[in-house]
């Protein structure tokens, strides 16, 4: 019997976030070789040094890193991105199991 094939990715923000720099990238806000030499530097900076497995500790890196180069060139200001994620964890918090999540 055949199985369908397994997600890519193990939540769907991972795949958001990945989605979101290819994006970036191919619109020219940034180039690969200094995203991946970002990426690998934020990854040694948490000594992440062992296999990762695409989860969560691999995915919030690569969110630090995005944040990163997107309030150095302007486009979010750390403030602004902090501000953000406090109104999406009051949504979340408030919001019963199963009901989408809004931001008020």
């Amino acid at each position: 019997m055949d199985r369908p094939p397994e997600p890519v990715f193990a939540e769907p923000w991972h795949a958001q976030v990945f989605a979101l720099t290819v994006h970036l990238n191919e619109t020219g806000r940034f180039g690969w070789p200094d995203w991946a030499a970002r990426f690998a530097a934020t990854l040694a900076r948490h000594g992440l040094d062992r296999d990762l497995d695409g989860g969560d500790d691999y995915f919030t890196a690569w969110l630090e890193t995005l944040e990163a180069i997107l309030t150095e060139d302007g486009s979010a200001p750390a403030g602004e991105v902090a501000a953000m994620r406090d109104a999406w964890e009051a949504a979340y918090l408030a919001t019963p199991h199963g009901a989408p999540v809004r931001l008020g």
